[in-house]
């Protein structure tokens, strides 16, 4: 997040303070009630926010987690894809020579 759009966030904030102060005057609250009530809903918009990142931090939901996770998923799909073009372009024995190189038997040398 840009510093830009921290200030734009916290103008949004004051914009709505604003607009709620103005509402609860227009229903009938007095000065002082009027803004104990728009500030009363801009805290509890502000609790539910950052409940909500916390909920998407926990449950490992945020966007840069998932996006990570879907690369990595595809970046091994494409990958796999190409190992076994290349294993598959190889002769049967320089595939059997492969696979004895690679099992298990041949790495306990010790």
């Amino acid at each position: 997040m840009t510093r830009l759009n921290v200030l734009l966030i916290g103008l949004a904030v004051l914009v709505l303070g604003a607009i709620g102060y103005g509402a609860f005057t227009a229903v009938g609250f007095e000065d002082a009630s009027a803004g104990i009530a728009a500030e009363a809903v801009l805290i509890v918009i502000v609790v539910v926010w950052t409940g909500s990142y916390l909920f998407r931090v926990v449950t490992g939901k945020m966007t840069y987690m998932e996006q990570r996770r879907r690369y990595r998923e595809e970046y091994d799909e494409f990958t796999d894809a190409q190992l076994q073009e290349r294993f598959d372009a190889l002769s049967p024995e320089e595939q059997q020579a492969l696979l004895k190189e690679l099992s298990p038997e041949s790495t306990t040398d010790s």
